[in-house]
């Protein structure tokens, strides 16, 4: 179908607001999704990564790390799962065909913002799917990749966007020879081919 789950919102067992922890608060991406520089997969962050903010109180009612609203009732199965060993489980938003193979690290470290596939995710109070991530939109991007291509330092800095010498705003065309002097300096080439993606 067209939309291929676009407006997926599933309720998550913890309501981690990201318009707070990213948007708010500032949080890098990878802080919590830290392999997606290195790996094919961007982690879903282990309960440890949750339990460096949000400890609990151990058997002696002390709380040995950082106690950001340990007794909030919302983080029960934070605490449940750092007691118990069991993880959380979180439901997965994006999810691509089991035969389609998709890169990451390849992408963020070629200058492909989270914001491109992800959208405005650190304006999301709840995280839905914000694009349709079909074959012909990823086709799309590969064949004209330019738009989407940024420094990779601004790659997880969704709220990024490229200003021209005047220090004003690019205009589309701007935005279209910023994007091929990028992917010049960083020889990308995009491949369109099928066994790319289908493996």
């Amino acid at each position: 179908p067209k939309t291929l789950n676009v407006g997926y919102q599933p309720t998550q067992p913890v309501p981690f607001s990201h318009a707070l922890q990213a948007g708010q608060l500032k949080l890098d991406c990878r802080y919590c999704h830290n392999t997606v520089f290195e790996a094919a997969h961007a982690a879903v962050p282990p309960t440890a990564t949750c339990v460096n903010c949000h400890s609990p109180a151990n058997d002696d009612g002390v709380t040995p790390m950082a106690a950001v609203h340990a007794e909030s009732a919302k983080l029960a199965p934070i605490h449940e799962s750092w007691k118990t060993g069991r993880s959380v489980a979180w439901k997965r938003i994006h999810n691509l065909p089991q035969f389609v193979f998709f890169n990451h690290a390849v992408h963020v470290n070629s200058g492909v913002s989270c914001k491109t596939c992800h959208g405005r995710i650190d304006q999301m109070e709840v995280v839905e799917q914000a694009k349709e991530l079909s074959m012909a939109w990823c086709i799309e991007c590969h064949r004209n990749p330019e738009p989407h291509l940024r420094p990779v330092e601004y790659v997880t800095k969704l709220d990024w966007e490229p200003t021209n010498e005047n220090g004003e705003p690019m205009t589309e065309e701007e935005r279209f020879v910023y994007g091929e002097k990028l992917k010049d300096e960083k020889h990308i080439n995009p491949q369109v081919n099928c066994a790319v993606c289908h493996r």
